[in-house]
């Protein structure tokens, strides 16, 4: 027999656990930011730190203690720490928490910590507001402090107009995201080191799983590789490759002239107005910060760029693809809707299924592809012309 009341209370529980949620990634940037998973490490991985020690490590006071522990408290229930001991809690690391290591390869913490920030927060204040086209200007007075972090404080401008703001960050910021980021050296930091985390994840399966993709392509071009993360690990996973990174100028910077090799080029450009021809061009999570017919602009210009390999020209896509109704893991689901959703208040960009990723492949001139899940929650696209 059903129970109303017994459905209204769950109900106003699930209610709370969403509008409460901002706690869960202010927790994990608190860890990061106070040491936790590095001090644990230090500590031993098969040795769990009991939290006495772990608040010593972190130069916590013993009457703060209690402080830390109801952090872990809840971060032992998001499943980042493994939780162990009766009269004292010990703690280990969890598959998780081993990705925000400082020492690990794959560290994830630069991306932990910049997401929390208010140039991502303060954007969701005024997306209401945007989305309704709006024209009320009281983002202005919202309190954040928005250029913290080595920013330059004389390039922050009034809250733009919802009828001619491309995004709600423009609406909140009274500039794109991209020219932000471009006069804000603290925050482009540790962007770049974000993104750069986020393209060495691929390591984990270039090698293995993606020699087919790679087989028989002498040259490619990494379109907005930023510092080139990604295009060192095609090098080295695949010695036959050169490899060039297009970039535009404030993010190559000195880059062209300390690394460049003989496999591995940093080359100044803007990818709406030329790609350098290549036998392959990569698009890994570019297009999906852009509209359809910006995206379009995009793909001609890569197509025109192996056009001189004829059918063995291809370009090679890493990203989403949207299908949240035949998603198994809700997690998953989840994390690819999240990321939708950013890329719409941030950019007025956009996550996409496989039927409007193939209007733009064929829009572009593209005659073919090919759609292989690999990279957890991205795709590997293939496009053929």
């Amino acid at each position: 027999m059903n129970n109303p009341a017994a459905e209204l209370l769950q109900a106003q529980t699930h209610i709370y656990n969403h509008v409460f949620s901002f706690v869960n990634s202010m927790a994990l940037k608190s860890a990061v930011e106070l040491g936790i998973p590095d001090a644990i490490h230090t500590h031993g991985n098969n040795k769990p730190m009991p939290l006495t020690e772990l608040a010593a490590a972190l130069g916590i006071e013993p009457e703060r203690k209690t402080y830390l522990h109801r952090l872990m408290r809840l971060l032992v229930h998001s499943g980042f720490f493994f939780a162990a001991g009766e009269e004292e809690p010990a703690y280990a690391l969890t598959p998780s928490s081993k990705l925000l290591v400082k020492d690990n390869p794959n560290c994830l913490s630069s991306f932990v910590k910049l997401v929390p920030r208010p140039e991502y927060v303060t954007p969701c204040y005024v997306m209401g507001d945007w989305i309704n086209g709006g024209g009320d200007k009281r983002v202005a007075e919202i309190s954040f402090k928005p250029n913290q972090g080595g920013a330059n404080n004389s390039s922050r401008r009034e809250g733009g107009d919802a009828t001619t703001s491309s995004s709600a960050f423009e609406r909140a910021y009274g500039m794109p995201f991209w020219e932000y980021t471009d006069r804000n050296a603290g925050f482009n930091a540790l962007f770049n080191d974000a993104m750069a985390e986020d393209s060495g994840m691929m390591n984990l399966v270039v090698g293995d799983c993606c020699g087919a993709v790679f087989r028989g392509v002498e040259s490619l071009v990494d379109v907005g590789g930023g510092t080139g993360t990604f295009a060192r690990i095609i090098v080295k996973a695949f010695p036959g490759i050169r490899c060039q990174v297009l970039d535009l100028p404030q993010v190559i910077g000195r880059l062209a002239a300390g690394n460049s090799s003989g496999k591995l080029e940093f080359v100044e450009g803007d990818m709406f107005q030329c790609v350098p021809s290549a036998g392959a061009v990569l698009l890994r999570m570019i297009l999906h910060d852009w509209k359809d017919e910006e995206c379009v602009k995009i793909l001609k210009k890569c197509k025109d760029a192996i056009s001189s390999k004829g059918e063995g020209g291809k370009v090679i896509i890493i990203d989403i693809v949207m299908d949240e109704k035949q998603e198994v893991d809700h997690e998953l689901a989840q994390t690819k809707l999240n990321f939708d959703m950013v890329m719409m208040f941030m950019l007025n960009g956009k996550e996409r299924t496989e039927k409007e990723w193939e209007r733009l492949f064929f829009e572009a001139g593209f005659q073919r592809y090919k759609v292989t899940p690999l990279f957890g929650f991205r795709s590997l696209i293939e496009v053929f012309p």
